[in-house]
């Protein structure tokens, strides 16, 4: 006979680990999670050791919704016998590396995560009205059924149309980066970073770091009007609240795609602290001009890209002048983001799955996808309702509450209490 699960959760990335951590806390709940990867890593291709977490240490699997939770980030420290350290540290935003750590830390610790299964596919069985889910791991194929599946498979990297075409060891995308920059050699004598978010900044400073000792010129494209920061101030935060998000869940979708279009520096511009770090280390190379040049370029678009030799050429287009150019590098970093997309898995119960004009998921206040009635079976999602939940969505301060959110809709009651107020402002107008 198959497993028989409540629920199975497909991906363990922080935000399935949330929801395995606070199932844990659920006795009478069977739970199993499953991920293709041997262990838990995450984005090991930009954890540089000097950045940071853009949110609070609070903002962990679990604290937000119970903090008493053995799988806090505090009961980490104290485990990892370094609570004093990080009280007379007064950190409030963690290293990354010590995040990746924490929830590897619960990955190992947690019963039901299991690594190294691959989920292949998803269909609905109307006889026994239960999902079964095909897995594979080293030992072969099997199955296991369940009542809900949560899926958390995360983003895929985007690379633009005229990059895509030539991908390879010298154009890759910034998710990569560093399993690949070690290896450029002296040939790479100018490398260029597209895209000028978070991950572009990162990319950027840490070849100006490398620059005395590699000798490269470097260059950072930005199609936007200039390097913008991230907008973290306090009113505009509560834009990442549940209270905002069950606002955003009420518009209609029209509305809701052009909003996410005008907030795009909640979540897609450059934190201060990496501003700051950068303009140092232009303004010390003020002082050396041994080095190779270092370029910015706002309001520039990579509208082709060819191969040339080993390298390759950016064809560009200025925004305001209109005027064009070439610019030759040896390699090329694309920090042009990430986009949820459809697995494979899906693809027995496509037809299943009510999707919206542009093919995305329609999905509801509980994050369940809408479904045919035939399916009694909840099938959740997290971090893929960007469309209908907002910037919240991929915001890790949400985690902890989306799969509490989640947990009490799959069992009918409060399994846990979710605040009820978490914003000052009043959405919506005035009433």
């Amino acid at each position: 006979m198959n497993e028989m699960w409540d629920v199975v959760a497909v991906g363990i990335g922080p935000f399935n680990l949330a929801l395995a951590a606070l199932a844990d806390e659920v006795p009478e709940l069977r739970f199993a999670a499953y991920d293709a990867k041997p262990r838990f890593d995450w984005h090991p291709g930009v954890l540089f050791d000097w950045a940071t977490v853009q949110v609070s240490f609070l903002a962990d699997l679990v604290s937000l919704v119970r903090p008493t939770s053995r799988w806090s980030f505090l009961n980490y420290l104290a485990d990892r016998d370094r609570m004093y350290q990080f009280f007379v540290a007064e950190r409030f935003h963690l290293p990354r590396r010590e995040y990746a750590d924490y929830c590897g830390w619960a990955a190992e610790r947690l019963p039901s995560t299991h690594f190294g299964v691959t989920v292949t596919a998803l269909e609905w069985r109307p006889d026994r009205l239960l999902w079964t889910v095909r897995l594979r791991d080293s030992a072969g194929e099997r199955t296991v059924e369940a009542r809900h599946v949560v899926l958390g498979v995360g983003t895929r990297p985007v690379l633009p149309a005229p990059l895509r075409e030539i991908r390879g060891d010298r154009v890759i995308h910034s998710a990569s980066y560093l399993s690949y920059v070690d290896c450029w050699r002296e040939e790479v004598r100018h490398v260029a970073v597209v895209g000028s978010g978070q991950s572009g900044a990162e990319v950027f400073l840490d070849l100006l770091r490398r620059q005395p000792e590699r000798g490269w010129a470097v260059s950072w494209l930005t199609r936007t009007a200039g390097f913008a920061p991230l907008d973290y101030t306090k009113l505009v935060l509560e834009y990442t609240t549940p209270e905002y998000m069950h606002y955003f869940h009420r518009l209609e979708p029209a509305v809701r795609d052009r909003l996410i279009g005008a907030q795009w520096q909640l979540y897609k511009g450059i934190d201060s602290e990496t501003i700051d770090a950068i303009h140092a280390e232009l303004y010390h190379r003020l002082l050396d001009d041994t080095l190779p040049p270092v370029r910015l370029y706002p309001a520039t678009a990579v509208r082709d890209a060819t191969r040339a030799g080993d390298g390759v050429e950016l064809c560009c287009t200025h925004a305001d002048t209109g005027s064009t150019g070439t610019l030759a590098v040896d390699a090329v970093v694309a920090a042009t983001g990430y986009a949820a997309e459809v697995p494979a898995l899906l693809d027995p119960v496509r037809e299943l799955i009510d999707w919206d004009e542009q093919g995305r998921y329609r999905i509801d206040a509980q994050h369940r996808i809408h479904t045919a009635p035939t399916v009694s079976g909840g099938l959740y999602v997290q971090n893929a309702e960007l469309h209908t939940h907002g910037a919240a969505a991929p915001d890790l301060g949400i985690g902890a509450y989306r799969s509490a959110t989640i947990l009490n809709a799959i069992t009918g009651r409060e399994a846990f209490r979710l605040p009820k107020r978490t914003a000052f402002q009043t959405f919506g107008g005035v009433r």
